[in-house]
């Protein structure tokens, strides 16, 4: 496969055929893996979609970060200029269904949150490759986001979605980990895989 039609495809239609029990475990595994992340115990705010059928859950992601006291900030999509607003979510009520399916903060109920102020951000996708380069959902909307983002990037998959490698183009962005529910992938130099498992890596 190399067309990034046919990944998103192929790779959504995986997600969707897991079991229940067998999505759920695996969405346990990759929490627990997420959780133990020193990027994730340092962060005080944590940028994160709020997850749609086809995705590892992010619900209990944003239900862990409340519980740690951390600020929750979800993407608001304004596809008349294809970018992305965060704002501080504080309760599931403050969402509303929105574009492509999504739900997404409603504006009269939270606050912008500053891009700069963002310390790990949760980035979605369907593909990925060990070098942490990614298959989105094709709104390009992170590819916009993510450039002068200076936040950790973190991503979540099962492990049948890291290929050996998906198509790249050179605006693309590549993330900082993968997480599955087997392994913790450093993607990138500069991380020290025994630091960060002790929670040292600065």
């Amino acid at each position: 496969m190399s067309d990034k039609a046919t990944i998103r495809r192929a790779m959504k239609q995986q997600v969707l055929a897991l079991e229940e029990e067998t999505f759920h475990r695996g969405c346990r595994a990759i929490h627990e893996r997420l959780f133990r992340l020193a990027a994730w115990q340092r962060a005080h705010t944590v940028a994160v979609t709020v997850s749609t059928p086809g995705e590892v859950d992010t619900k209990a992601i944003i239900e862990r970060a409340w519980r740690d006291r951390k600020r929750v900030a979800v993407p608001k999509t304004v596809p008349k200029e294809k970018r992305l607003e965060f704002r501080q979510l504080t309760s599931f009520e403050q969402l509303a269904p929105a574009h492509y399916g999504l739900f997404e903060p409603k504006e009269a109920e939270t606050e912008a949150v500053v891009k700069g102020n963002i310390d790990l951000i949760l980035v979605p996708g369907l593909a990925f490759d060990a070098s942490g380069y990614r298959i989105g959902f094709g709104g390009g909307y992170y590819d916009r986001f993510l450039p002068d983002c200076r936040a950790v990037k973190v991503a979540q998959a099962f492990d049948f979605q890291v290929l050996d490698r998906v198509p790249r183009e050179a605006h693309d962005i590549p993330v900082d980990f993968i997480v599955t529910p087997a392994r913790l992938i450093h993607c990138g130099p500069g991380f020290d895989e025994a630091a960060e498992k002790a929670g040292l890596n600065q």
